[in-house]
Parts: C-alpha cells; structure tokens; sequence
C-alpha cells in the first residue's frame, strides 16, 4: 500500500542517522538574538552576497518549516538526539586541549577534521526551530570559543599540512565554512578573518591540489573545491573567489581538460556510456560520483539568478548523467555497492544512505534543470520513495532533503515511475547492470584498466576479491541484503560469483593513503544487443596465486546463466566458485529445497551434493546446475563480526559491537590445485519452486559450449544465441576469427548483431553467421556487412574502448 502523499511514515522517511551524515543547515538568518551579533562581529555581508548567503542556508536546511509537522518530527528528533549528544560531551572548561576526548590529540589532522563536522552538527540545532539547542546565545558563544580553539591549536594559516590531505584541503573548511554560514551574525570580525585566511591556505582554489600545486583536481575533489571557494567568496564578499568556484566547473584555468562539465575518455569523471571513475581507476558512480552530482547541484543552485551563475552549456552533461549514470544503479532507492568502492566498509555509508545522498542531488539538481527533464526526474525519484518498504533510504536526511521529498510526495501531477528495465555495460568502468522489472543484477568486473579494490587509510580490509565477478542479486529480499551487516559478517572469500584461491590473506589497506589493485587481465566487459540481452566475460588472473580462469555471464529475460573454463592452480590449495551467499535473517529460516527434498533450517548444516538438478531458496529463487551440480555444497552458519573488523579509519572506523547473521552458502570446491575445472549454474531471480523445476526439465537455455575457447548458450525461443569468444573459433554454428563477445538474434523479420571487444587488443574482428542475409537495414559507422548466403559482420573495434556495436538484418 502506498503512502499518503500528505504524509511521510515510515515507508518513505524515517529518522536522521548518525551526526557524521546529517547535512549541515539553517533556516533564513537564524535565530533572531543571533542576527545582530556581539560588539565588534563581522559586519554582515551586503548586496547580493548576503542574498546568496541566504540561499545557502537555505539549501543546507530547507525553508521555513513548521517543527509540529509530523512529517519533520524523524529528523528533527535526530538531530536533536546527536546535537545535544555532543553538547553535552563537549569540553567547555578553561583549561581544555581538545573539544571531545576522543578526538585528542587536536592537532591530528582526523580529529580536528571531525571537529568541525562534530560543531557543525551542534551549530545546525542552534540554527533549526524546534531543538533544545534552538537560538541558544549560551550555544553560540560557545561554539565560537570552540572554533578559536581550533584555528589556534591546530588548522590554522601558519601550519603545514601532514597526514592525510582530504582533512586539510575539503573535511575542514567545508565543515568549517558551514559552521560560520550558520553563526555569520554572531561571529568576531577578527576571528571571521583568521578563518577565511586558513582556507585561503588550504584550499586557495578549486584548480590544484595544495600540498601537490602541480596535481590539478578532478572529479568529485574538484566538485567540493568548488563549493568550498565559492563559499568563501560569499563570506568575505569577494567576488573573485566566486569567479574562481564557477570557472573551477569548466575547468578554465586549463582550458576545459579537468571540467567537470565534460564526458572524459580517461581518469576521473563522467563518462557518455554512463560509467564514473575515481582515483584514475575506480569505478565510484555510487561514492565519489554522488558526491559529485550533489556539489554540482549545490553550486548551481546557490549562484543561480547571481552575476556568478553557472552559464556553460556543457553543464547538460551533469543533466544528462543522472540518466545514464545513476538511474541504471539505484534500485528502488538503494545506491548498488557494486559501484561504492571502498565506501562498502563504512558503517555510516550504507547501499541506502548512499542512495538517499543520490536522492537529495537529483532533488535539488530538478529545481534548476529544464522542465522536461526535472519531470522526468522526479517521477524516477517518486518512484524509487513508494518501493522503498524500509523507508532506509532517507533515514539519514536532514530537514532540506525531508522538505523536497515531503513536496515531491505531496505533487499529484508527477507519476510515480516504474523500475528501470535494460541492460547496460558500463565498458569504461569495468560494470554491468541487468534489470527487469522485479530484479536486478550488477557484475563487478576488473581488468588492467579498472581496479578489482580499492583499500587504504583503514578502509575496505577485506575487499580482495570484490571485483573478481562479484554478482549483486537484488531480488525479493534484496533490500536489506547487502546494507544490514552484509559486509563486516560475510566470507570474504565466498563472495556470489567469485572464484577464489582459499589461501589466507592479510589486511589490505591498513597503511596511510589509499591504495588499489589492478589485476593484469585484458578482458573484462561484454556486449548489449536490443537493450535487453547480455554476454559478458572476465578473464580471471589470481592476486598472488596461479589461479586462472575464463568466467562468462548471459543475461536474459528470467535468467542468469553462469560459466566458468579453465579453472586451473598449481598452488596446493583448494579453489571454490561461490554461487550464492544469502543472509537469510536473525533465525535462518529461509526454506532450502533441494531436487523438492526440504533440506535442515538448523545453524551449522551442511551438506555436499553430487549430481543434483536444481535447488530453491524461499524469497530469492531458483537455481539450476545444467552440468549435473556434481561438487556443489551447502551450508547455514552465523557468521559474527565487526564493522571495525573491516574499517579503522580516522574518520569512518566501525564500532567493535559483534554483529551475528546467518547465510546461506552455496559453493562449488574444484578441489586443490584443479587443472581445467569448470562450471555452469543459472539464476531464476523471484522464481518459485515448481517454476525452477520447470526450468530445470525444460531445459529452455542450451549450453552450447564451455571451454578456454568460448563459451556459449542458445535460446530457441527469442531465437538467441550468445557468445564470448577468448580466441578465434566457432559456437553454434558462428564463427569469429579473433576474441570477442557476441549476440545474434533472429526472427521472422530479420536479424539483430552485437559484437563487442571488451579486451581491447584488436582493431578488426569478422563474425560469420549461419544463416542468409539479403540486406542491411541498419549498422553502426564501425560495422560493415557482406551479405548472402554465408554473410560475413566486420566490426573496427579498435579505439571503441569496448563498447558494443550493432546491426540490424533482413
């Protein structure tokens, strides 16, 4: 049943989170007593500075609102939970040397970074009607002395920048800017100065990186530096600064090459086939690139209307991102971790904050967008609120976010949207996603392009093999499967679609900065025909091992058809293919059916099967071993664990509390050191059992071949057949006369053709097919065809990165 749209319950917005995540906010100037400021504050700003001042509170926290409104009460009931919470424990005395005891020393950059979030929090109660705190001068007067004690011990003009950069050059003064937009009319002139001097230091411009004036920022650093400097500019009433934050999007200074406003071919930012990259190699749609989105979104609506406003027609490229990029990776309001990276290991960042944060962007990107569009927008958003059973993916919203969905709900004239259906190959950062209307899939692919982890600064200890095929099932019990204690309670080695050399392994990432793994395999991609079928491959090379194997993947309307060749180790050691790991809930009790035998719900079960047909588990679907499941194994088991055990960092460390579920694992064991082994198994997301026994008797997908060669099925049905092909060969009666993947598609129109290298390392490659072609009906630039009886399709793949190219047949 859907919410009414006059009121938000708990389907579509519960409580404010932790403080770390509230977003900062004020409403107008603030409190009234505050407005005029002590003797010898800083004079308020005039003109069209205080007009856009103005807006950023407005921004941070909403307009006006009505504390009795039952629909606020969530976050403000959170707010005033985590604000008094640290007023409270914050140390007032004379004789302090840091504000919390936890956070000492001071002077470490970590601490005093968390600081200034810890006081924008409390300065964002004192600025909201409704808290404990609200216009408090006893508050106010306190959180300057705080911040002074702050630019006087620790981040300050005079001091060099040590330790991790992102502290001193975006943590500390957008948090620190923040704070003073909230206290502008009670802030000394004096101290005001001081502290508009330090992030002239740290964070001069949005162009270059400080402590590395010769690095120029990119992507989502470039996106908060913009932000930051254009808030500078508005507290100090300098217009120069804010020239600088609006051309630091276009990237003026050098000419366009790191805007932000652009589709890039490498490196960090968006890319025209939807991908988003990070730290040269990252695919970070769901971290870095939400955060991108919402800088954009922030700056452009604040200088809106303003002499600095964001005029540069490339702005469409952020407009036209929020469809190819981050429509396709939000599932009903969850942000896939497939695209998160190492934020996976954060306690405070679930799959559901991180897609609430996409949320609030697109919300706030719509109130500047052309109409159409916004639309278009808000109609995905509404949607994406009323499938939200859980209500998680606000539950970290502030009272601005609470407000734009609050009216987007109440808007009769948008339509709620459907899910997303298609099939998408995010060829530049290494990621497919394959949707249908009650389920969803994410590969996590890697290759010498695109990094298998990223860990570093204590975060993502056990993300080793991540990217090594990972499958994200999003399926009837998808919601809370990969954000309720999935990550610090999971095998890390038996993650769904991983094949893996068992051996131990140490804590990655346990030193300073961060650090990634590129794996040296070329392939890792695949191929798209008519939006709605998928081939896609991943040559697998061991991290450390000898561990070898071609791993390939087919996509299609009800099913997932998985296959592994060539699974070879010479190491001693025993290698598994993890075909599902499921949290099944607090007792377990998701049925497991086995060939229609019932098998034990009891903690510590498990059992090997040798020559099974199918198997069933209550809530998520079907499972079926065309290759007679010899070798496959199962087993329930509570699994306990940390959010420490996985993240230590400074900032986003894990509390140590044990957290306990329970999975349910089933894997293949190829043994120690397997020579040539394989696989085959098939996803029936949200089948029932009598359907997957169906399935398996019926047999509707034929496994062609599976072998280092080339790996293929057929289905007779949509007259399909899909192939990846790791070497020149033939499969169903298709030859391909070098590497490469393929889908055909026959009917009695005609025939479709897709072919995609997703290894890179060809210029040209030649698919014969098996049946007559009279004529072309329509080709891609890249692709030439000879018709006939034995018709020949010749792609230029060469500096096509990848991506697919299609024909059409008669």
């Amino acid at each position: 049943m859907s919410p009414s749209p006059s009121h938000l319950n708990r389907r579509t917005l519960l409580a404010a989170g932790a403080a770390a995540a509230l977003v900062p906010a004020v409403t107008g100037a603030g409190p009234a007593e505050a407005a005029s400021g002590p003797a010898g504050s800083a004079p308020a700003a005039e003109g069209p500075y205080e007009t856009l001042l103005a807006r950023a509170a407005r921004l941070l926290v909403g307009d006006d609102f009505d504390p009795a409104d039952p629909d606020f009460a969530p976050a403000l009931a959170a707010l005033e939970k985590t604000a008094t919470d640290l007023w409270t424990r914050l140390d007032r005395s004379a004789s302090r040397t840091a504000l919390w005891e936890d956070l000492s020393p001071v002077t470490a950059e970590g601490n005093f970074g968390q600081s200034y979030t810890r006081l924008r929090t409390v300065a964002t109660a004192w600025a909201t009607p409704g808290t404990s705190l609200s216009g408090s001068a006893e508050v106010s007067k306190a959180l300057v002395a705080a911040l002074r004690l702050l630019g006087e011990r620790a981040y300050h003009a005079q001091a060099k920048e040590t330790g991790n950069w992102w502290f001193w050059e975006i943590g500390a003064p957008r948090a620190l800017l923040d704070t003073c937009v909230l206290l502008r009319g009670a802030l000394p002139a004096a101290d005001l100065a001081a502290w508009l001097a330090t992030v002239d230091r740290f964070c001069a411009d949005p162009d270059r990186r400080t402590n590395s004036p010769g690095l120029a920022e990119t992507g989502a650093n470039r996106s908060d530096k913009c932000v930051i400097v254009a808030l500078r500019g508005l507290l100090g009433g300098e217009a120069a600064k804010l020239v600088l934050a609006r051309d630091g999007m276009s990237d003026v200074r050098d000419s366009g090459r790191n805007s932000l406003l652009r589709y890039v071919e490498s490196g960090d930012g968006f890319y025209e086939d939807g991908s988003f990259v990070q730290h040269d190699a990252v695919a970070y749609t769901g971290s870095y690139g939400s955060v991108m989105l919402g800088g954009a979104a922030q700056l452009i609506a604040l200088l809106a209307g303003s002499e600095w406003a964001v005029t540069d027609p490339k702005v469409s490229v952020v407009y036209e991102a929020v469809e190819r990029c981050f429509v396709p990776v939000v599932f009903d309001g969850l942000m896939m971790d497939a695209l998160r990276g190492r934020a996976v290991s954060r306690q405070r960042e679930t799959d559901a904050a991180a897609g609430g944060a996409v949320i609030s962007g697109v919300l706030l990107l719509a109130e500047s967008a052309p109409a159409e569009l916004a639309r278009k927008w808000r109609a995905t958003v509404k949607g994406w609120l009323r499938r939200d059973d859980s209500g998680r993916a606000l539950a970290q919203a502030g009272i601005a976010q609470v407000a734009r969905v609050k009216a987007l709900l109440a808007d009769d004239a948008v339509p709620a949207a459907g899910r997303t259906s298609g099939h998408t190959v995010f060829a530049d950062m290494d990621r497919v996603v394959h949707r249908r209307p009650g389920w969803a899939l994410a590969l996590s692919l890697s290759s010498r392009r695109i990094a298998a982890y990223e860990a570093g600064n204590g975060e993502n200890l056990h993300g080793w093999y991540t990217g090594d095929g990972m499958t994200y099932l999003y399926a009837g019990d998808g919601y809370g499967q990969f954000g309720d204690g999935f990550w610090p309670t999971v095998d890390p080695y038996r993650l769904p679609g991983t094949t893996v050399d068992t051996r131990a392994r140490s804590d990655a990432g346990t030193g300073a900065g961060t650090g990634l793994y590129r794996p040296s395999n070329q392939v890792a991609g695949g191929a798209v025909l008519e939006d709605r079928f998928g081939v896609s491959a991943m040559e697998l090379i061991g991290e450390g091992s000898s561990l070898r194997a071609k791993k390939a993947w087919f996509t299609l309307d009800n099913a997932v058809v998985a296959l592994g060749a060539g699974i070879s180790a010479t190491d001693g050691r025993t290698i598994e293919t993890t075909v599902e790991n499921r949290v099944t809930g607090a007792g377990g009790s998701h049925r497991l059916l086995v060939d229609a035998v019932p098998q034990p719900a009891r903690e510590g079960w498990s059992r090997r099967f040798d020559r099974l047909g199918w198997a069933h588990v209550e809530g998520v679907g079907g499972y079926v071993f065309p290759a007679a499941g010899d070798g496959l194994r199962a087993l329930r088991e509570d699994r306990t664990g940390s959010w420490r055990d996985i993240d230590t960092g400074a900032d986003t460390g894990g509390d140590a509390s044990a957290l306990t579920r329970r999975y349910l694992t089933l894997w293949f064991d190829h043994g120690v050191s397997p020579t040539d082994a394989s696989y085959a198994y098939v996803l029936l997301p949200g089948a029932s059992a009598a359907a997957t026994a169906g399935w398996q008797l019926s047999r509707p997908v034929r496994i062609v071949v599976n072998s280092p060669q080339a790996q293929a099925v057929e289905v007779r049905r949509y007259g399909l057949t899909a192939a990846h092909f790791w070497q020149a060969g033939s499969a169903a009666g298709i030859e391909c006369d070098g590497p490469a993947s393929v889908l055909v598609r026959r009917d009695g129109r005609g025939a479709s053709v897709a072919v995609a290298d997703s290894g890179r390392t060809g210029e040209r490659v030649t698919v014969r097919l098996p049946f007559p072609v009279r004529s072309v009906t329509s080709a891609d630039e890249t692709v030439s065809v000879t018709v006939g009886r034995r018709p020949t399709v010749t792609v230029t793949v060469g500096g096509s990165r990848g991506h697919t190219h299609q024909a059409v047949l008669a």
